[in-house]
């Protein structure tokens, strides 16, 4: 049970969005830069249609190229790197916000994923 707690939610954390927020985030009004910090034959596998990818390792040379004026959404396999990804960003000033359940959860929530680059 606590599994699928931290997949789909159940936490108040608003830094911590489980897939059907995020989903309801990208299909809503706002603007929410998707940043993909898997590896890339991990991300050609299948991610989130729009999503930068920015694998982990490379963030901290990498981060000029991420908005400062968008809430960033931090995205991994199971929301163990992007949330690692998200308080690093948050401690460099930036607004993020991490998938909780990462792409996993997005996939056993039926969301589309895009493959290839």
């Amino acid at each position: 049970m606590d599994f699928l707690k931290s997949l789909f939610g159940g936490g108040g954390n608003s830094t911590h969005l489980n897939a059907p927020e995020a989903k309801a985030r990208i299909d809503g009004q706002e603007a929410l830069f998707i940043l993909d910090v898997r590896q890339p034959d991990e991300f050609k596998g299948g991610h989130i249609a729009g999503a930068k990818l920015i694998p982990l390792h490379e963030l901290g040379q990498r981060m000029k190229e991420l908005p400062m004026d968008k809430d960033i959404l931090c995205v991994c396999r199971s929301g163990s790197r992007s949330s690692a990804a998200m308080r690093q960003l948050t401690q460099a000033g930036y607004k993020a916000l991490n998938l909780r359940g990462g792409m996993m959860g997005w996939q056993m929530s039926g969301y589309p994923m895009k493959k290839g680059k």
